[in-house]
């Protein structure tokens, strides 16, 4: 833990309930930080501070941010929705109320500040979507973003998808004018995770979850991917920047070598 470098460290953790953001926050109190827990649904951790924050209203994330005000060392943006949820819900969760809830945060940032946030293995057909995602992204504030998506229904789909392209494609473009500033900004790319949200995503996704396990064959823990994000945003990770790390269990190189059949996850996949 002391190679974390934790201790005395002001962090606030969306999502902090259940799943990735409970395990989160529980490691990061364990490690000495002083932790300010946002959610939907109050945690039962023994944080410093919880705030009752719903990401699609962005007044809740201004009163949260002002609530906790002081210097923040690091932001953990773990809170997300399945594709289960309406569309536009999980857009407004998964990117819009993340993005405003970082911008907010950034003001109480400094040199050697860090954000790590979730993306999913099931945003890694963003290179694909480059052009249509820095429109997105280029829509300033909430508002904008959410007209955009309106507009544009039919690229959005269920939401999941291009929110957590979103999510990185929005991380590699912050990274560069954020490093100016001292303060680094990085996402994660779990693979099927043991969590609450799991049985939403079998039942969108069904058999596809289970080509996402390979090439370990199992799920991974709500700690596993709490330890990846804190690597992320610890002082010893102070040279990495701008970087989308699987924490997958080998998907991704299995998928780079073509030892993973992903024709079985996206049928029309050529």
């Amino acid at each position: 833990m002391d190679f974390l470098g934790y201790k005395g460290k002001r962090v606030i953790v969306s999502g902090c309930f259940s799943g990735m953001g409970h395990a989160t926050a529980k490691l990061l109190v364990e490690a000495g930080a002083e932790v300010h827990g946002f959610d939907f649904k109050e945690t039962d951790l023994a944080l410093a501070s919880f705030n009752l924050v719903d990401l699609r209203d962005p007044a809740t994330i201004d009163a949260a941010v002002a609530n906790v005000g002081g210097k923040v060392d690091a932001l953990f943006n773990c809170a997300g929705l399945p594709q289960t949820a309406p569309a536009m819900d999980v857009m407004k969760v998964n990117f819009t109320g993340t993005r405003h809830l970082t911008e907010q945060v950034l003001g109480l940032m400094g040199e050697g500040g860090a954000i790590a946030s979730i993306s999913s293995t099931g945003g890694m057909g963003w290179s694909r979507r480059v052009p249509l995602l820095m429109e997105l992204i280029s829509q300033q504030g909430v508002d904008a973003a959410l007209a955009w998506c309106e507009g544009h229904m039919d690229d959005v789909g269920n939401g999941y998808a291009l929110s957590k392209e979103a999510i990185i494609v929005w991380t590699m473009l912050s990274c560069a004018h954020l490093i100016k500033k001292g303060i680094r900004i990085n996402c994660s790319l779990p693979s099927p995770t043991q969590t609450p949200m799991m049985k939403h995503f079998r039942e969108a996704a069904g058999a596809a979850v289970d080509v996402a396990m390979e090439p370990i064959g199992r799920y991974s823990t709500p700690e596993e991917q709490a330890q990846a994000l804190a690597f992320l945003n610890c002082e010893s990770a102070s040279i990495i920047n701008g970087i989308v790390l699987p924490a997958d269990g080998g998907f991704m190189g299995a998928v780079a070598t073509g030892q993973v059949d992903l024709s079985k996850m996206m049928p029309n996949a050529k």
